[in-house]
C-alpha cells in the first residue's frame, strides 16, 4: 500500500479534501482509503505539493490518424483540414501501426485512463486489445449526404463495427460523423444498430459554414462537395441550424457527445438540453486552435450548467495527446472557467459521458487512476494556467 498526502485531493464525490490522504495498491490501482486524518492511515505517508485528481478521460480522439502527426499545417481551416486528411489516407500499414502504438503509450504516460475513440477502420483494434487504457470505440459512419451511397457506405462501417464488437472486450457503438456528411437515411441505419442507451458521438458546429449549409444551402461545404465530384442539388434542409438537423434524427435516450461546438450559440445549447438531459458537450481546445485558431465561448456553457468534457482530437490536429495540456489551454485563454470545473470536465464528466461510472472519482474500492498536478495551492485554491506538470501516480 502507498499513501500520499497532497494540498488538495479532488475526489469528485464531494468537496475537495484539503491536505487529504489517498491510500492505494500500487499493483492494482485499487483505492484503499481516502481521508484527511493522518492518524487513521497506517504506515508512511508521502507528502506532495499540489493537487491529486482522478485519471483523465479523453472523450474524443482519432487514434487511427496518429501517423499524420505534423503532416497537416495548423491554421488552414476545417474544410482544408478535411481535404488533406482524405488525401493522406494511404500510408504503409506498418507506419500506421507504429504511430498508433506510440500514441496509445503517450496517452497512458500522460495519465489518461479512458478514451472515446473515433474509428473508420480496424487499424486500432490490435493496439486497443492489449492497451492499459479503456477505449470506447465509436465506429464513425458517413455517406456525404448522398442517399444513393448510404447502403454501400453503411455496409463498410458495419463490418468495422462487427470486428470491434467480436474481437475486443471494450465497448463499441456506431456513430455519425457530422451533420454535413450524414443523410437522414444513414442516421436511421445507425440507430437500428445501436442499443437505445449506448453512447454516441458526432462532430458539431465546428465551422460557421456548417450552419450556413443547413440554413440557406450555401457556404464553403457546397464548394467542397463540388471539388470531390458530388452534388448537393437534392439537398433542401428545413432546419435553423446543423444541430437542429442532428437532433431530429438522433435518440434522446442515448448519451450524446457533441464534439467541438465552436460555433454553438446559447440558443443551440438550450435546444439540446431541452431535447435530452444526456447531452455532453465535448471540447477539444488545442485542436480548435490548431485547425481554426478559435475556441468555443465557454461562458455560454457555464451559464446553462451543462455537462462538459474534454478531448484531444487527433495527432493530425494537435501538438500532443494530453488532457492536462487541454486543461491548461482552457484556463489560459478563458480564465472565467473555474479550475475545479475544468478538473470535472477532464475526469468525472468524461467518464459519465462514456458510461464508465467506475472512473472519474477517487473513492474506496474504485480504480480510477490517480494523477498529481504540480501547482501552487493557497488556501485550497489553485490556478491550472500556472501548473508545471502532471504526473501519473497509478
Amino acid at each position: 500500500m502507498r499513501s500520499i498526502q497532497a494540498d488538495v485531493i479532488v475526489t469528485n464525490t464531494g468537496n475537495p479534501l484539503i491536505n487529504g490522504i489517498v491510500s492505494f495498491d500500487e499493483n492494482t490501482g485499487l483505492i484503499i482509503s481516502v481521508d484527511s486524518d493522518p492518524g487513521k492511515v497506517p504506515g508512511t505517508i508521502e507528502k506532495v505539493s499540489g493537487v491529486i485528481v482522478p485519471g483523465y478521460i479523453n472523450a474524443h480522439c482519432h487514434l487511427e490518424l496518429s501517423h499524420l502527426s505534423a503532416f497537416i499545417p495548423s491554421g488552414t481551416g476545417l474544410i482544408d483540414f478535411i481535404s488533406r486528411v482524405i488525401q493522406l489516407r494511404s500510408f504503409p500499414q506498418e507506419e500506421i501501426q507504429n504511430a498508433i502504438i506510440r500514441a496509445d503509450h503517450e496517452m497512458y504516460q500522460n495519465g489518461i485512463v479512458a478514451v472515446g475513440d473515433i474509428s473508420n477502420t480496424t487499424d486500432t483494434l490490435e493496439v486497443k486489445k492489449s492497451s492499459e487504457i479503456i477505449y470506447h470505440t465509436f465506429v464513425e459512419a458517413f455517406d456525404l449526404l448522398q442517399p444513393e451511397l448510404t447502403s454501400q457506405h453503411f455496409d463498410t462501417y458495419h463490418k468495422v463495427f462487427l470486428e470491434f464488437k467480436n474481437k475486443s472486450s471494450d465497448p463499441v457503438s456506431m456513430s455519425p460523423h457530422a451533420p454535413y456528411s450524414v443523410s437522414e437515411k444513414m442516421f436511421k441505419q445507425i440507430n437500428e444498430i445501436n442499443p437505445a442507451d449506448c453512447p454516441v458521438s458526432i462532430h458539431n458546429q465546428e465551422h460557421k459554414d456548417e450552419d450556413d449549409l443547413f440554413r440557406d444551402t450555401k457556404g464553403a461545404f457546397i464548394d467542397f462537395y463540388d471539388s470531390i465530384g458530388l452534388s448537393l442539388d437534392h439537398f433542401h434542409p428545413k432546419h435553423n441550424s446543423s444541430l437542429s438537423y442532428t437532433l431530429s434524427f438522433m435518440r434522446p435516450s442515448q448519451h450524446t457527445l457533441l464534439v467541438h461546438n465552436t460555433m454553438s450559440t446559447s440558443a443551440d445549447i438550450r435546444m439540446a438540453m431541452s431535447w435530452s438531459p444526456y447531452v455532453f458537450w465535448t471540447t477539444c481546445p488545442n485542436a480548435n486552435l490548431y485547425i481554426e485558431n478559435q475556441l468555443p465561448k465557454y461562458q455560454r456553457f457555464l451559464s446553462q450548467d451543462v455537462k462538459m468534457c474534454i478531448g484531444t482530437d487527433s495527432r493530425a490536429s494537435n501538438w500532443q495527446l494530453s488532457i492536462f495540456e487541454e486543461m491548461k489551454t482552457i484556463k489560459k485563454y478563458q480564465s472565467v472557467v473555474p479550475d475545479l470545473d475544468i478538473v470535472r470536465w477532464a475526469t468525472i464528466n468524461g467518464a459519465e459521458a462514456l458510461g464508465m461510472d467506475h472512473l472519474g472519482r477517487i473513492a474506496t474500492d474504485l480504480r480510477p487512476g490517480l494523477n498529481h498536478i504540480d501547482v501552487e495551492v493557497r488556501d485550497g485554491v489553485f490556478d491550472l494556467s500556472t501548473a508545471l506538470r502532471s504526473t501519473r501516480l497509478v
